[in-house]
């Protein structure tokens, strides 16, 4: 906390971030602090930037070229482009008006010690109640299906190396490895998760670029995209959900050390996961083309090698085991133990125990949707398109809309961005675009796709997409 008699608060400087930072700067020889600070206190820079990039790219590296049958090259490579400058953009509302609402509340003389910030207490502290109601609902019911997303990938690879169990045996399975994720206090713990995700993540997109290549194209191969209106616009809300994971900024902006420093992290973070969403969409659909339509799982059309194989084993421990699913739970972690009354609890074995009931309808909603592909679409059009682009661009103008607002705002505009009309002018369009192509359009195309895999393979199917 800041003394009374300054005037300005840098948000991000509560006692347990200078102790991390002194452990940092060499100031603390215990060897079991050393070793803690290595592997599991990250607030650094560069922690929130694999946190960032991690969660951004995982699951979605194996659908893209599934959307890019959808979209065609050309259509898919542009709306990658279009759709991680938006977030990107959208990411650096959510920062600046982060550190408006600790800035102001750390002046009240707040205390965050034993206290995760989140998006809706955000919106709740800068414009009120019916804002934070809006806002968690999007967020949890976001990341409700963005958990439930990384469980139905998980089961949908590992049957590409063990056919021996169905889809849905591999989702009961792969729930219960999920609930470990309970254990993760919060995301200043995710330092060596988040470093082996993004490794993890590489090689399989170098992987799929490699081995597309070296397959060559399928005899016969097509390249009808885009040819129906429907598929054209499902493909395109998933790339919207791709680059949608800043549903968690706030959360990794809290676990930094200094969180103001985090405004180009998630754009640095999103020129990253396009060198390896762009080269491996664009192999796998180029060697295999409209084949991809009847498998939204890139595996599935490669053979199998021990290349493929050592990718799937990386896929499901980057899944599952802590890193992305944890991204996406631990949010809602956090908001059950606030609703129940644990959040400043001491114990995290209480903590633990308490967060187990987030996972079941998780789990549950896994064994009834496993539509791996579509259901990615669904959720980008239907709660993506608000959760992280229309209600932060609506949220940043309505904090700054009066002139005093902006007179005494912590983070103000540069000029290269066109001062507050530069600011306003971006947000516009991106509430304007989402809302008709992402939200209208693509909820529209999305939800007939879905709808269609409930009438083709109906709800608890064993084995969605499996050969026979």
């Amino acid at each position: 906390m800041a003394s009374e008699g300054v005037e300005t608060v840098v948000a991000g400087s509560y006692v347990e971030m200078e102790r991390a930072a002194e452990v940092e700067g060499g100031k603390s020889t215990s060897l079991k602090t050393k070793l803690s600070s290595i592997f599991w206190h990250g607030g650094s820079v560069y922690d929130a930037w694999f946190s960032c990039a991690s969660n951004q790219v995982a699951q979605v590296l194996l659908t893209l070229p599934y959307s890019f049958s959808q979209l065609g090259l050309a259509s898919g490579i542009v709306f990658q482009l279009l759709y991680a400058l938006m977030g990107s953009w959208t990411a650096y509302l959510i920062s600046v008006l982060y550190v408006e609402y600790r800035t102001r509340k750390e002046r009240e003389k707040v205390d965050f010690r034993n206290h995760v910030i989140q998006w809706f207490e955000v919106l709740d502290g800068l414009l009120g109640k019916h804002w934070r109601n809006v806002g968690l609902f999007f967020n949890c019911t976001f990341l409700l299906f963005g958990s439930v997303i990384q469980l139905i990938a998980c089961a949908s690879n590992i049957y590409y190396i063990n056919d021996h169990l169905d889809k849905r045996s591999w989702t009961y399975i792969f729930g219960a490895c999920c609930a470990t994720t309970v254990f993760i206090p919060s995301f200043h713990n995710y330092r060596m998760w988040s470093f082996l995700g993004l490794t993890m993540t590489t090689y399989t997109a170098w992987y799929l670029t490699i081995a597309s290549l070296i397959h060559g194209q399928v005899e016969g191969v097509k390249h009808s995209a885009p040819n129906k209106m429907v598929l054209y616009f499902t493909g395109a809300t998933n790339i919207l959900y791709t680059f949608g994971g800043h549903a968690v900024t706030v959360e990794i902006m809290h676990a930094m050390w200094k969180p103001r420093k985090f405004k180009m992290i998630y754009l640095v973070a999103s020129l990253y996961v396009l060198t390896l969403t762009l080269p491996s969409a664009s192999a796998v659909y180029w060697a295999f083309g409209d084949s991809l339509l009847n498998r939204s799982n890139a595996f599935a059309l490669l053979p199998r090698t021990g290349f493929r194989d050592a990718s799937v084993v990386l896929m499901l421990i980057h899944q599952a085991i802590f890193i992305t699913f944890g991204f996406a739970c631990t949010p809602l972690y956090l908001v059950w133990e606030k609703f129940i009354g644990v959040h400043g609890a001491k114990s995290l074995f209480k903590r633990a125990i308490a967060r187990l009931p987030v996972v079941i309808p998780i789990w549950f909603l896994a064994i009834i949707f496993p539509f791996f592909g579509p259901i990615n679409s669904t959720v980008g059009s239907l709660l993506v398109s608000f959760t992280v682009y229309i209600i932060p661009a609506l949220a940043h103008m309505a904090t700054f809309a009066s002139a005093s607002a902006r007179e005494s705002a912590v983070e103000r505009p540069r000029k290269y961005l066109g001062g507050w009309v530069g600011v306003y002018v971006v947000n516009v369009f991106v509430v304007v675009w989402v809302g008709i192509v992402g939200f209208g359009f693509g909820g529209w195309a999305s939800t007939v796709n879905f709808i269609h895999q409930i009438h083709t393979f109906g709800i608890f199917t064993k084995c969605y997409q499996c050969p026979p």
